[in-house]
């Protein structure tokens, strides 16, 4: 299996995992939107047991009960998201991936929460809520 690697902005936060991911898709929620910046972003779900943290280890904000955000400290990029909900698994933001061109998404979650100005012309199935 290959290794996947993946880092922050300025490098400090860095980390990798082997293995095929458990999920591939394009988050829409307001809560993701905002900790990004961006009208969505795209993660995949590592198994804990896949991954390690091979530079400095992320600060951490607890941004809603049983959700806590990594990112990096110096440069301020988003690393990862974990919840209770999925204690199994690490979901990493594919755009910071060594080589973020190989990524492919396989859906959409929140889609109801979509900003009306972001137009997808894509076949992706796209759910309501995470896990429909």
């Amino acid at each position: 299996m290959e290794m996947k690697r993946g880092r922050c902005l300025c490098g400090a936060v860095s980390y990798e995992y082997e293995g095929p991911e458990n999920w591939r898709g394009h988050c829409h929620c307001a809560s993701c939107r905002r900790n990004t910046a961006a009208p969505f972003t795209t993660f995949m779900g590592v198994a804990k047991s896949a991954y390690r943290f091979t530079g400095e280890t992320p600060a951490v904000y607890h941004s809603s009960p049983g959700v806590r955000r990594y990112f990096c400290a110096t440069c301020g990029t988003p690393i990862a998201y974990e919840s209770d909900r999925w204690p199994d698994e690490t979901h990493f933001y594919a755009a910071g991936l060594e080589t973020p061109e190989d990524f492919v998404p396989d859906f959409h979650v929140h889609w109801a929460e979509r900003l009306p100005w972001v137009h997808l012309d894509d076949d992706l199935p796209k759910y309501e809520k995470t896990g429909s």
